[in-house]
């Protein structure tokens, strides 16, 4: 039986989050219907990653098992026209067996968007994090740093969180300023649950001056999520792109360039 892999986008605004909830809308239910209708068959998704309600993706991939024979851009054509118009289908391929979406990633990257300026947002009010007071982006790009290894991410980890270990590889970090918006960039071969809004609620206080670069790994170290930032709203979070082996050829990578913007770390505005 073909498996199919999709890259899908979508505005997680109006959605209780990427799996299927008893009696909530999902970004996975909404798809698996839209794909139903053009498949002809009830059609199951395996994700990436599973966004939290109000959280969005700007390529999430996800694959399904099909007896359906349909060219690629049937599944990208047609299954955005059946989804809701914050779902978007960007691409599709037919890939082996042995392709799984969430294991045989490499890495996954998110993208945490904040929104700096005195005014609150009315255009992207559910698509970022707005914070009035000045931050310094270079201070929490600095402090950012001492996250990256292989790591025991217990102190931004939520308390729900059901992974067996708190052990988690993070590559790369990045904080840069573009106009008004700070980004975070975060990519690792996996993550905790909320653990990079834990990690941007952290960073804000770093940025607003409330802490001091050197404070952000002795939380780490701390192993306790007591001693870490709030949690940031789920609204300026990303899933901006996974990494696969080459062998599945796949159109896919971290969508975190060029995206939401591209620049350099930066200071206050």
């Amino acid at each position: 039986m073909p498996r199919i892999a999709l890259g899908i986008e979508y505005d997680g605004s109006a959605y209780a989050g990427w799996q299927h909830q008893p009696h909530a809308r999902s970004v996975q239910g909404e798809l698996e219907r839209a794909l139903a209708e053009v498949a002809d068959h009830e059609v199951s998704l395996a994700a990436a990653g599973r966004t939290d309600a109000g959280v969005h993706a700007l390529e999430q991939v996800a694959h399904f098992d099909t007896h359906a024979v349909r060219p690629e851009h049937a599944w990208t054509l047609g299954g955005t026209a059946a989804s809701a118009d914050d779902v978007t289908v960007l691409w599709s391929r037919e890939v082996p067996d042995h392709f799984h979406a969430r294991h045989a990633a490499l890495s996954r990257t998110y993208v945490y968007r904040i929104l700096n300026r005195r005014m609150r947002p009315a255009l992207e009010r559910q698509r970022v994090c707005w914070v009035r007071r000045p931050l310094n982006a270079e201070a929490m790009h600095v402090a950012a740093q001492g996250l990256i290894g292989e790591r025991d991410f217990t102190s931004f980890r939520a308390a729900e969180c059901q992974s067996p270990t708190p052990m988690r590889r993070l590559t790369e970090i990045a904080v840069a300023r573009h106009g008004e918006v700070v980004e975070v960039t975060v990519r690792a071969n996996a993550f905790l649950h909320h653990m990079v809004r834990n990690i941007a609620g952290s960073l804000l206080l770093v940025g607003a001056g409330e802490r001091t670069a050197g404070w952000l790994p002795e939380v780490l170290a701390a192993r306790d999520r007591t001693r870490a930032g709030p949690t940031a709203p789920p609204q300026g979070l990303y899933f901006a792109g996974v990494e696969y082996p080459a062998e599945f050829a796949l159109p896919c990578g971290p969508r975190a360039s060029g995206r939401l913007g591209a620049g350099s770390p930066g200071g206050p505005p």
